[in-house]
């Protein structure tokens, strides 16, 4: 079995070939997925150790597993660190244990950039990136692989240092970035707008979007937590990454599931945007089974799966 580091894994990914390969896998079988959270009993602390579980009968299994620690970051330490053990599916053989942060990262952009490529308008030329945390520059770079007309990437967040410095950033890889305060004029003037953020309370409210617009929301994952309020979700069609998982994320349960409309199994069969005026609304809320085709990705692109 091997070892694959983050560096390691994080040279074999290519954004828009790994949608790709989310695609592809979309229009197989549904894979099974399921979740397991131990949460620490004690008074005042937050911590848990969890685990997903990913399966493709025939093709592969994984399981991301490790712990969210957020007293980490006032010692400068990461919150979360997790690990995902691959195997192959046939005969159940152990193929490598990669690092969980490049597996993490890369599937929850692939993921979001996979949705926008069915789902937002031809021509799109504005993206907001709202959050400026580890996540956001996955997000920006598999949006901007799968749209090139995306030309203009403005970025908000809470503390203007953060924002500042995830745009010089940005400028290294090449990607020119502007930073913006007002978010009300930011999300009415975007044509893609992308949330990543540990929010409570709504950031993005339904009566700033307006027609043609897409909406990517993918900070949110516990109960309590809302990028977006409930007129936002419901101000066009609703889709999530999986309807395994979305259910249990505080924006789906304002909105309600009935107001689903499909999930990326049904997207990547056909079941895109219809028109240039109509608004997308799209939740990321993640799975084991993507965690799976990241992970058999990388395995791939590393000559140790077929």
């Amino acid at each position: 079995m091997h070892v694959i580091e983050r560096a390691a894994a994080e040279r074999v990914i290519d954004a828009r070939a790994l949608v790709d390969h989310l695609e592809a896998c979309h229009r197989q079988v549904r894979a099974k997925a399921d979740l397991m959270v131990l949460v620490d009993p004690r008074p005042g602390s937050a911590d848990c150790f969890l685990a997903v579980a990913g399966w493709q009968p025939g093709q592969a299994m994984a399981l991301k597993f490790g712990s969210v620690m957020p007293a980490n970051a006032a010692e400068g330490l990461p919150t979360i660190n997790t690990m995902v053990a691959l195997f192959e599916g046939r005969t159940g053989r152990p193929v490598a244990l990669i690092d969980g942060h490049s597996v993490t990262n890369w599937k929850t952009a692939a993921d979001s950039a996979l949705a926008q490529r069915h789902l937002a308008r031809e021509g799109a030329k504005r993206l907001l990136m709202i959050g400026a945390g580890t996540l956001a520059p996955y997000l920006v770079k598999a949006h901007l692989a799968i749209r090139p007309s995306l030309d203009k990437v403005h970025v908000w967040n809470r503390t203007a240092p953060r924002a500042l410095a995830m745009a010089a950033a940005l400028a290294e890889s090449g990607i020119q970035a502007s930073v913006v305060a007002d978010l009300e004029a930011a999300v009415r003037a975007a044509d893609v707008i992308c949330a990543a953020t540990m929010a409570e309370e709504p950031l993005i409210r339904g009566a700033w979007l307006r027609p043609g617009q897409h909406l990517d929301l993918v900070g949110s994952f516990q109960p309590h937590m809302r990028e977006a309020d409930k007129a936002a979700l419901l101000a066009g069609r609703l889709f999530v990454d999986s309807r395994m998982t979305a259910g249990r994320v505080g924006e789906i349960i304002d909105a309600g599931e009935a107001a689903i409309e499909g999930d990326l199994y049904e997207i990547c069969q056909g079941q895109g945007r219809r028109s240039a005026e109509e608004i997308t609304v799209f939740k990321n809320a993640g799975g084991g089974h993507l965690d799976l085709m990241t992970a058999e990705f990388i395995a791939q692109r590393m000559g140790l799966m077929g």
